[in-house]
């Protein structure tokens, strides 16, 4: 099985899919070396900035409604946590719940901690985040430091989970055991599969998981259509909920990058068949998708008329869209796969894909049914100008000087910035659901239209701005990216 249960931990990207953090050529080239993954890890001689695994893999329990994070790490680790809170305030407003709060708590390790180890803090915090809030569930997150000192995590989840009768569950996270930080996601998913999820007992022939970060709803009223349901994880997700996945029709998910692992996973040890399909991106990937779905639900009869009716009730305003937005370029900046899909939907708009920017890249996916880098290709043709650069400011800020895109759309904020500074109208995708299917292509097309009509306050920041790198490295011919 590509996904083992048995151990304490999903292995690391590097060696389970060849995932590397460094490219500079064509997506053609990109995909032809995947294939065989002929690209190997390298390290970059400096590195600017960027991300960890513990948070990814807190992005995802700390939406558990009623569970607890302990977070076994030093301060500085648990720095983020208001970010998560702020998230989960909004995922509920929009999703119309209530607002929601993660109860979370730091075991503060310090230095004594890293010489006399720091498992009595660590007991002490989860019966102290279990008195506060009485959780469902408690997941124990690890770190650099609780890794190095070498505590026994597991050891100490066993004994709290005796003591409590509630699932204690271990998340193997410690940023340096990957230099790919959406090693994380596969952590907490793992964690979840394990200890959480239970065989089912009854299937739910109607409801389909769709495996997501946090984010509006923009698949009920699509799959509704179908006359199916859709169960978003794991934002929002209860824990007694999340108990019962295992009793859905399907498992899609939004990227690759974060939903693979668990899909696999649902497939090869509950049963739950994936949706093998590239995700619904654009108007030919959301019918396939769709069609996918409706394969595994039996409702084959019935889906070609649905995207009919979805292809005629859009096409007046995205033919207007598209008449607005043609010969327009853009450069796209994302983690890995949902590069490919916003990409996708971006040229079904009508704009000219100039430059892409993976922050990583899986050579391999989870289940090796799904191949969004080669279905982007065909669909949008080579794209000549493709970097896998993990979040690199001297980098992007010199390649987007180059390209000068008309559009540049990123998917984290902190690097929205560099487009403003360089007055380019750019459009933060934080939300990774508004743009899936049909209606979410008609958003995007919007959105991106109300920047270029306010392109002017992108001029006048620019105008105003500098950045702090040499004129050497900005004009430097040659120099390596």
């Amino acid at each position: 099985m590509a996904v083992n249960l048995s151990s304490s931990a999903p292995e690391i990207r590097e060696r389970r899919l060849n995932a590397v953090l460094r490219f500079d050529g064509t997506a053609s080239e990109l995909h032809e070396k995947s294939k065989a993954s002929a690209l190997k890890m390298t390290d970059c001689s400096y590195s600017q900035c960027s991300d960890c695994q513990e948070f990814c893999a807190k992005t995802l329990l700390c939406f558990i409604q009623g569970a607890a994070v302990v977070c076994h790490s030093p301060i500085g680790c648990y720095s983020m946590q208001a970010l998560n809170n702020n998230g989960g305030r909004a995922c509920a407003v929009q999703r119309g719940l209530p607002e929601f709060n993660c109860e979370t708590i730091c075991t503060n390790i310090q230095e004594r901690d890293t010489v006399y180890g720091g498992v009595e803090k660590l007991r002490n915090a989860c019966f102290e985040v279990y008195k506060r809030s009485k959780p469902s569930a408690i997941f124990i997150t690890t770190s650099c430091a609780s890794g190095i000192v070498g505590d026994d995590v597991e050891g100490v989840a066993e004994e709290i989970e005796a003591e409590l009768s509630i699932p204690v569950v271990p998340i193997s996270c410690e940023g340096f055991k990957s230099k790919i930080w959406t090693t994380g996601f596969d952590a907490a998913f793992h964690g979840i599969m394990k200890k959480i999820v239970k065989p089912a007992q009854k299937k739910q022939e109607d409801l389909v998981n769709i495996y997501n970060f946090q984010g509006s709803d923009t698949f009920t009223a699509l799959l509704a259509k179908l006359n199916l349901r859709s169960q978003f994880v794991i934002p929002m997700n209860t824990v007694p909920q999340i108990e019962k996945l295992s009793e859905a029709a399907c498992s899609a998910h939004i990227c690759e990058t974060l939903g693979t692992y668990v899909v696999a996973g649902f497939e090869d040890h509950f049963g739950v068949p994936e949706v093998k399909a590239c995700p619904p991106y654009g108007i030919y990937w959301t019918d396939e998708w769709l069609r996918e779905i409706a394969r595994l639900t039996n409702r084959t009869d019935i889906v070609e008329d649905v995207i009919e009716s979805e292809h005629k009730r859009i096409e007046e305003p995205l033919a207007e869209l598209r008449k607005q937005l043609e010969g327009k370029t853009v450069y796209v900046i994302a983690g890995d796969s949902f590069t490919h899909n916003i990409s996708n939907a971006l040229h079904d708009l009508g704009l000219t894909i100039i430059g892409v920017n993976a922050l990583h890249h899986d050579q391999k996916t989870d289940s090796g049914s799904v191949d969004t880098l080669g279905s982007l290709i065909e669909n949008v043709g080579n794209i000549e100008s493709f970097c896998v650069c993990n979040k690199q400011p001297y980098q992007i800020v010199k390649r987007l000087r180059k390209l000068r895109p008309d559009f540049l759309l990123t998917r984290h904020e902190g690097l929205t910035i560099l487009g403003y500074k360089l007055g380019i109208p750019s459009t933060f995708e934080g939300d990774a659901n508004i743009s899936a299917g049909y209606d979410g292509l008609l958003t995007l097309g919007k959105r991106l239209l109300e920047n270029w009509q306010t392109r002017q306050f992108n001029k006048t920041i620019h105008e105003h701005s500098s950045f702090p790198y040499t004129d050497w490295w900005m004009n430097a011919e040659g120099v390596s990216l």
